[in-house]
């Protein structure tokens, strides 16, 4: 990717350390954690190398061979997931954005894959818009709510209730992953 070498390296530790968490996630109790956080660690590591600076590592031709091979796996596993789960329609368009930046970098090092002069490639904006959109979607929901009014049951940690969260089963610290990944997608598409 090209552009700033502060903000190439920011990059980086923001997508490697949401792949870390995710791995974490690998090892949650809660089945849905587990589902989905095997793309986004994936996603997140995919992400940090792409993004280290051409200056710092150029990578050979056959490094973006092994990316678009990678991640046009993990898109058709995305394709495969997606019957059962939403989330992984993300997963698809995040992977498909991959291959497409690989398959850019691959075929013309340094430019745009497509882009013929002024302007940004049709490709290029519906991925921007797509991403603009989940970011600004999932940051929403990211906000506080008004806690809900106690129904007289038990509560977490109570005996008798659910056990607490530990705090790799947190919902909102994967979205909050989600969000930062998302806004890295954005800047590694504005940069390509």
């Amino acid at each position: 990717m090209h552009g700033p070498a502060q903000a190439a390296w920011l990059l980086v530790a923001l997508c490697a350390a949401a792949g870390a968490y995710c791995l974490l996630r690998m090892r949650s109790r809660i089945e849905e954690q587990r589902r989905t956080a095997g793309g986004d660690a994936l996603m997140g590591f995919g992400m940090a190398v792409m993004a280290v600076p051409a200056a710092v590592i150029a990578p050979p031709r056959w490094a973006w061979l092994a990316y678009t091979a990678v991640f046009g796996a993990a898109a058709l596993r995305a394709v495969w997931a997606a019957r059962t789960d939403r989330h992984h329609l993300h997963h698809l368009i995040g992977a498909f954005a991959m291959v497409y930046m690989s398959v850019a970098m691959l075929t013309a090092p340094g430019a745009h894959a497509g882009h013929g002069g002024a302007g940004v490639p049709p490709l290029t904006g519906a991925l921007l818009l797509y991403f603009t959109g989940y970011v600004l979607w999932s940051g929403a929901r990211l906000a506080p709510r008004p806690p809900a009014p106690a129904r007289g049951g038990p509560s977490a940690g109570a005996p008798g209730g659910p056990p607490p969260l530990g705090w790799g089963d947190r919902p909102e610290v994967a979205l909050a992953c989600r969000v930062s990944m998302g806004i890295g997608m954005l800047a590694m598409l504005l940069t390509l």
